[in-house]
């Protein structure tokens, strides 16, 4: 096998690349497809909803429309909700059952935008994840780290969040 033919072989079929931005949360790396991401905001004032589940934050106005926010560090079991100034919102699409829908999540902070080969992800492992394994569909080892690659549509239909399909 030459090189090119290893290179080949390394990075897998070419034709299977997903864009994904990588986020932090609780020093740990996540991944969702770009393809569910609207935008990306700095932290602002959150109007709180009266006796909201506690993932729910609130709601935000968004270029005159009510946005739901959930703060996905209290979804996934995170008590340390340290806020920074890298702190942001994610503006995503989602479907909450038969409707495609725009919330906000909140995460530590945005790392970077990635190309990855779907041949190179791993499944999830069953044991020794802090996080519901339902909600990641794999896992991806970049440079000694791992990036978990979130399922929206599943984290946003478990039942926790079945509240934010009453307040949209």
């Amino acid at each position: 096998m030459n090189n090119m033919e290893r290179k080949k072989a390394k990075l897998g079929n070419l034709n299977h690349i997903e864009t994904y931005l990588c986020f932090e949360l609780n020093n740990e790396l996540f991944g969702v497809n770009v393809k569910n991401v609207f935008n990306i905001l700095e932290m602002k004032e959150i109007t709180k909803v009266p006796q909201s589940p506690d993932y729910f934050s609130g709601l935000i106005n968004l270029r005159g429309n009510s946005l739901p926010v959930v703060d996905l560090r209290i979804i996934f079991g995170i008590s340390d909700l340290k806020f920074s100034n890298e702190t942001c919102i994610l503006v995503l699409q989602v479907k909450i059952g038969n409707d495609e829908v725009k919330l906000g999540a909140i995460v530590d902070s945005v790392q970077e935008v990635l190309e990855v080969n779907e041949d190179l992800i791993d499944s999830t492992p069953s044991i020794g994840s802090n996080y519901r394994s339902e909600f990641i569909n794999g896992v991806w080892k970049i440079n000694e780290r791992f990036i978990m690659l979130l399922d929206l549509n599943k984290v946003f239909t478990s039942k926790e969040t079945l509240f934010i399909n009453e307040a949209i």
